[in-house]
């Protein structure tokens, strides 16, 4: 039974409406390369092909073009490492609304720069030793703002299951589908698209074998709160599951595997050397675990989504040499 609180697919179906036209309707590639290396057949949805480089872009429209006036006069509030930061922004220039961004002084030079140049004022803090939940709150009631999460929103979950939407309209059914895990916004979303509209696929989030909160939360039903990781998959540094997103995790979601940085390199260099796109390391959490699991999965179509291409280029380069 659907709990009455949680966002389901007509969500994800009015979110489609309210970002047509808007957000990109990014391209699902193929690799014969790696279909021969595995002896599967894959789908990858471009989500580094997004306005602003990441999927972050729909959540953050559908979620600001549902404001009333008097919200878009005073403007929004968001904490985020990059992504989430410039889909709020590019999302609140097009909509005349002010932003403001609270991002780690450690955030990726490029993604700090792009949000900025979208218009959005920056506000920076320490991710290891403050809490930037605690700081947009703060800066909401303050200055009469609204507060819109990474993730654990209905509005922001439902505008990025957009993606696996668009994905199955193009491919059918999958057997199986790896999807990147933060906080989890993708995933919710994705999973709510997917029990819609291949219900036999078996989906499974991706997160940094360095913060393993979102596998150890699904396997224990609790949420579970972990310390910053330390990983080069900046976009899902999170710290722990959302209470929405969770609720939609634990009941339809198969699992919650991990990736280690290593993984996530070959990965990079697969996406630049044989399919020649960048994409940043979070986005290469679904292919990374797709490649352990090579062998299960000879004989099967199989969909990755990648979440984003927003890395620096001296960033990309010192981990490609690796």
């Amino acid at each position: 039974m659907t709990t009455p609180s949680l966002p389901t697919y007509a969500d994800v179906e009015a979110a489609a409406s309210r970002i047509a036209g808007v957000a990109h309707r990014t391209p699902v590639l193929t690799s014969s390369t790696l279909d021969a290396l595995t002896g599967a057949e894959f789908f990858f949805k471009c989500e580094n092909f997004q306005r602003m480089g990441a999927f972050k872009f729909r959540g953050a429209f559908n979620a600001l073009s549902k404001f009333s006036a008097e919200q878009r006069k005073a403007g929004v509030v968001a904490f985020s490492s990059g992504n989430h930061a410039q889909g709020i922004a590019l999302s609140a220039q097009l909509l005349n609304i002010p932003a403001t961004i609270v991002m780690p002084h450690d955030a990726p030079a490029a993604k700090v720069a792009a949000t900025k140049g979208y218009g959005a004022q920056v506000v920076v803090y320490d991710r290891y030793k403050e809490d930037r939940e605690a700081i947009g709150r703060r800066l909401a009631e303050e200055n009469g703002l609204t507060l819109i999460p990474p993730y654990d929103h209905p509005d922001i979950l439902s505008g990025q299951g957009t993606a696996a939407r668009e994905l199955f309209e193009e491919t059918g059914a999958l057997d199986h589908l790896f999807v990147p895990l933060g906080g989890g916004g993708l995933l919710s979303g994705t999973a709510l698209a997917t029990r819609a509209l291949a219900p036999q696929c078996v989906l499974h989030g991706v997160e940094p074998e360095a913060g393993n909160d979102g596998q150890r939360s699904f396997r224990t039903g609790e949420i579970v709160h972990i310390d910053t990781p330390v990983t080069i998959a900046d976009g899902a540094q999170t710290q722990h599951l959302g209470h929405i997103t969770f609720g939609i995790i634990k009941r339809d979601v198969n699992d919650i595997l991990t990736a280690s940085d290593a993984d996530l390199v070959g990965a990079m260099k697969f996406f630049a050397t044989r399919m020649k796109m960048l994409a940043e390391p979070t986005g290469c959490l679904g292919l990374a675990a797709a490649l352990n699991l090579r062998e299960q999965l000879a004989g099967k179509r199989v969909g990755v989504i990648i979440s984003g291409g927003n890395i620096d280029l001296e960033r990309f380069c010192s981990l490609a040499a690796v």
